[in-house]
């Protein structure tokens, strides 16, 4: 049941980061003066719409305290936050939900002892949204 949670939310949340990567990338043509350039950024499929960030990001040390923040964009409140792709050896630890508000969640976890240089996914689960974003590590 968790292995088809967590390929949901990946899924997802790689469609949303693919559409609002290409959104950021529009600009405007050579030569264009003035006036509105390119249509305006589509929003993320349903499902997709949870916004989430980590600070500090980048991390620098191992065991030092991250802050997750961010909105369900619909969905009904936090309710799992996961870090990294393999549950045996998970990017964070001790995950906690602070505050699980849709409008503005909060929660607070522990980078792993175990963890070395790189980049992984932070994913959150939000009752019918889903969001993701990367954690780059410095250690």
């Amino acid at each position: 049941m968790i292995r088809k949670v967590v390929t949901a939310i990946a899924g997802l949340s790689l469609t949303a980061g693919l559409t609002a990567g290409l959104a950021g990338s529009v600009s405007a043509p050579a030569g264009a003066t003035g006036g509105a350039v390119g249509a305006a950024a589509p929003k993320p499929p349903k499902g997709a719409r949870a916004v989430v960030r980590v600070s500090p990001n980048p991390t620098a040390e191992r065991g030092q305290e991250v802050t997750i923040t961010g909105h369900c964009g619909g969905g009904t409140g936090l309710k799992a936050v996961i870090a990294g792709l393999d549950r045996k050896r998970p990017v964070l630890e001790n995950v906690r939900i602070v505050k699980d508000d849709p409008k503005g969640f909060v929660a607070k976890g522990t980078l792993s002892s175990r963890i070395g240089n790189g980049v992984g996914p932070v994913f959150v689960d939000c009752g019918g949204e889903a969001g993701v974003t990367l954690l780059v590590t410095h250690v």
